[in-house]
């Protein structure tokens, strides 16, 4: 077995640093050695790194120092490019969402596409459960392009289809609007993070806050 040098890269802030150590640990087990950074600036030579929740610009010099650049995206590239896709695609309605593990390239999202799965959702979960299923399967794809590495590599299929692009979601887009029923509103409900963007309404002149918590499973 070829020993390979993997790093990981995720924000500082991202949700995804809280299941990251669990990957670490699989990846370890299978008798490989794994960096775990939040700068792109600090990746070294190596062979593998994957980009999860890194919302970080990597120059083609530092894309350079390893064989394969990998990022994990929900959404059926080249459609859905952008920020927070699965967010934007839950809001649209959706409870079966394709998540792919893709060639990082200088234009963004654009890269060869190696592996794609679909993430089941019932239309009840909360934001935590949305990320439980989104962790689970994008590791599932970096653990599954390890397993079959070299090989996979001849499996690459490019992007050829129109594309289109989510912007990127601010605390703004956590608004509700008293107006709508809660049954409307929903999915925006679903995808609020209680902490660092809660769901929020404004009426006569006041803003309020509105946390969500769901009783059971």
């Amino acid at each position: 077995m070829v020993i390979l040098l993997i790093t990981i890269v995720t924000d500082a802030t991202s949700w995804v640093n809280a299941y990251i150590p669990e990957l670490i640990e699989r990846l370890v087990k299978r008798g490989y050695k794994v960096k775990w950074l939040h700068d792109v600036n600090l990746i070294e030579q190596g062979d593998v790194v994957f980009f999860l929740g890194c919302g970080q610009i990597v120059p083609s010099n530092i894309l350079e120092k390893n064989k394969h650049n990998l990022v994990v995206h929900e959404s059926n590239l080249p459609q859905g490019k952008g920020w927070s896709p699965l967010t934007w695609q839950i809001l649209e309605g959706k409870n079966d969402i394709p998540i792919v593990l893709f060639e990082a390239a200088e234009k963004v999202d654009s890269g060869v596409i190696y592996l794609k799965e679909t993430m089941h959702f019932t239309g009840t979960e909360l934001v935590e459960e949305l990320r439980v299923i989104q962790a689970n399967a994008t590791f599932k794809l970096c653990l599954e392009f390890i397993d079959n590495y070299p090989d996979i590599i001849d499996k690459a299929v490019n992007q050829e289809r129109e594309s289109s692009y989510y912007r990127r979601r601010t605390p703004e887009d956590s608004r509700l609007d008293p107006d709508k029923t809660i049954r409307e509103q929903l999915n925006l409900l679903r995808v609020v993070d209680n902490e660092r963007y809660p769901a929020f309404f404004e009426l006569n002149g006041k803003r309020y806050i509105l946390k969500v918590f769901k009783k059971g499973n």
